[in-house]
């Protein structure tokens, strides 16, 4: 990469932000979070705070760099009541939106804007391996992507190359910011729950958080890469197989299933989250990313969840 650039990440308090931020600065790269929150652990990165809705004081924190990346969103890890599904939604779209406004009003924007976006685009099928070529699918999750992608296209600069990430589950660890979805997956396997979900058949798209990094950090710097690619490993795994690796890699020996509808009743009443985060995977291959030669540190998930457990 090259040396002293400059990276504004929108949305970077977090657990993917907090990690990118990490990655970049032990690259010797300038790193500015921005976030209505400072992130909970300390790090050699500027933090400006904005409301990711309206233009404000915090546009400066873009002059000067070289890309920018976004990685706002309220997760999808809760109960889809009607307000968190009008949050999830206005989330994205409006901090996307405000972004574009951001840099029309600029002479010199980032030369590079990076998009987060959702593997979870191509709906629920069962067995079909999902592209960047496949069909979008039903539902909230594909509705929410795929307005996320249109404000993106409606705001984006011509100054502006644009790369569009859809991403699948990351698997990392606590830096202080949280640890993601694997975090609660942990947790449940120590309860000794962690087993087959209904069918189990469910694919489980995964990347470990150093390939996500690494696939952010080309996206800013190779300027062939422009459109929309699926962020994941190309080793999809079904859910009962993911399950099995991570009790293994725990040297947890127990994991009870669940049915459906112990699923279900569990997810709402016991951790407070969405059943179908389970229930209603997909299996999605990063064919853009291979045909470009991208090479994954950790193609295998035994391989990743060993480094991480």
């Amino acid at each position: 990469m090259n040396q002293n650039l400059k990276v504004v990440i929108a949305g970077g308090s977090g657990f993917l932000g907090v990690s990118l931020a990490t990655h970049l600065t032990q690259l010797g790269h300038e790193v500015v979070i921005l976030s209505r929150n400072a992130p909970k652990c300390s790090g050699p990165w500027s933090f400006m705070e904005w409301d990711a809705r309206t233009l404000g004081d915090w546009t400066e924190c873009l002059g000067g760099a070289d890309a920018m990346v976004n990685l706002v969103g309220r997760t999808v890890d809760c109960i889809k009541t009607p307000e968190n599904k009008d949050v999830i939604l206005r989330s994205r779209v409006e901090a996307t939106r405000v972004l574009g406004q951001a840099v029309a009003q600029m002479d010199q924007p980032p030369s590079t804007r990076v998009q987060m976006s959702t593997a979870h685009i191509y709906g629920d099928p069962p067995e079909r391996l999902c592209t960047e070529e496949s069909p979008i699918g039903m539902g909230l999750a594909p509705e929410v992507g795929v307005r996320w992608e249109t404000e993106f296209e409606r705001a984006h600069s011509p100054k502006q190359r644009g790369v569009v990430l859809r991403t699948s589950f990351v698997v990392g660890r606590d830096r202080g910011a949280g640890g993601g979805a694997l975090q609660r997956l942990k947790f449940i396997t120590r309860l000794g729950l962690g087993g087959r979900v209904g069918k189990g058949t469910q694919g489980m798209s995964w990347i470990h958080e150093k390939d996500f990094n690494r696939v952010v950090e080309q996206a800013i710097i190779q300027s062939a890469m422009q459109g929309i690619y699926n962020v994941t490993s190309d080793q999809p795994v079904s859910q009962q197989e993911f399950m099995r690796q991570l009790r293994k890699a725990m040297r947890m020996p127990i994991g009870f299933p669940a049915t459906e509808w112990m699923a279900r009743f569990g997810a709402h009443y016991i951790f407070r989250t969405d059943p179908e985060l389970a229930i209603y995977v997909r299996y999605v291959a990063p064919q853009r990313l291979i045909s470009e030669g991208f090479r994954f540190e950790f193609p295998a998930l035994d391989e990743a969840l060993a480094d991480l457990v």
